[in-house]
């Protein structure tokens, strides 16, 4: 395998999960919200547009899988596929790092919520 293969593919895969959104919304799917409303009710200042087109985007890519629920009314429901799923050692190695690392407005320069 050539270094230019690794480096293709990994710039592939920041860009996707890296993209405005998408590491929220696989984050909130980690964390049992299924359901559009309360995938969108948990990520503050997604709007219907964004959620819509990165749901679409994680399903084509194949991270996510929409399930439609026989239930009257019919619901829709978004669950990680295994590829996605595979993502939760390193989302949560990343969500350490920035408690450590990541400052908010209003903290101090050097802290980071622990």
């Amino acid at each position: 395998m050539s270094s230019d293969s690794v480096c293709t593919r990994f710039h592939v895969a920041m860009e996707l999960i890296g993209a405005r959104w998408s590491g929220a919304v696989i984050h909130m799917i980690f964390k049992g919200a299924h359901r559009y409303g309360d995938i969108k009710a948990a990520i503050p200042g997604i709007n219907d547009t964004m959620l819509a087109r990165r749901l679409r985007e994680l399903e084509s890519a194949g991270l996510v899988e929409r399930r439609v629920l026989a239930t009257s009314p019919v619901r829709a429901e978004y669950h990680l596929t295994r590829m996605g799923e595979e993502l939760r050692p390193a989302l949560d190695e990343l969500v350490t790092w920035s408690h450590k690392w990541i400052t908010l407005p209003g903290d101090h320069p050097g802290q980071a919520a622990g």
